[in-house]
């Protein structure tokens, strides 16, 4: 996936209120931008640091760009907008890159289901019945340590997101957890149970329950993001 209309370069200011960053362009304009990320963005930004946003000519927008990328504190790369995170899993689906979901006949989004009222990312539908897939994007990372990790904050959410698929796995559907990692310098995936131990825990009952979880790593820079390689999820506590 290439960024169109390609991005532009600031300083981060400061993040607030979630939703809005204030940048400082390399002309000396500042401009309050979009955030689109609900999640505490731990490790994935830092003032002065680097940042990459897509600006928006439509006159009906508050804001006039929404922040992509950022410069993490430890060097690394962080595509900070969750959005992208299932486009750029289609995008990987439909060309065959995540072998271990190959193979399906069509490809639906955003699909209800549950006892809970969820909504699927995606529903696969194969000959021998569907796959509904979960997405997750993961941006966390530590210093000195390529192992990132997930949620960045304590997230009911995605426990909710567990337990419907757990549901679906004891009842003979398939059900996959896949981890969409945008972050650089990257080797492997691990719950984050300092931050969010129900997480981590529902993780892994999910796991012992029959649901599949795997992750795969995105390479990113300024000009484009796509989906590049599978990584081993650490599930150990």
């Amino acid at each position: 996936m290439r960024f169109q209309p390609e991005l532009e370069e600031g300083r981060l200011l400061r993040r607030y209120k979630r939703f809005l960053a204030d940048i400082e362009l390399p002309s000396g304009e500042q401009l309050t931008i979009h955030c689109p990320n609900t999640g505490s963005m731990l490790n994935c930004m830092v003032e002065g640091g680097q940042v990459w946003f897509s600006r928006s000519n439509d006159p009906k927008r508050k804001l006039p760009g929404t922040w992509e990328l950022s410069e993490t504190p430890q060097g690394r790369l962080a595509c900070v907008n969750t959005g992208r995170a299932n486009a750029l899993v289609e995008e990987a689906l439909r060309s065959g890159v995540i072998r271990e979901l190959a193979g399906f006949t069509a490809l639906k989004r955003e699909v209800a289901y549950g006892e809970e009222r969820s909504r699927i990312d995606f529903r696969l539908d194969y000959p021998g019945g569907p796959a509904y897939v979960e997405v997750k994007s993961v941006t966390l990372g530590y210093a000195d340590s390529p192992v990132a990790a997930f949620p960045d904050a304590v997230t009911q959410r995605g426990a909710k997101h567990l337990r419907e698929l757990a549901t679906l796995a004891r009842q003979g559907v398939r059900a996959v957890q896949l981890y969409c990692v945008n972050l650089t310098g990257v080797e492997a995936v691990r719950p984050a149970d300092e931050i969010d131990a129900a997480y981590a825990q529902a993780l892994r009952a999910a796991v012992a329950q029959g649901v599949e979880v795997l992750a795969y790593g995105a390479r990113l820079d300024a000009g484009q993001i796509f989906i590049d390689r599978p990584l081993p999820v650490l599930l150990g506590e």
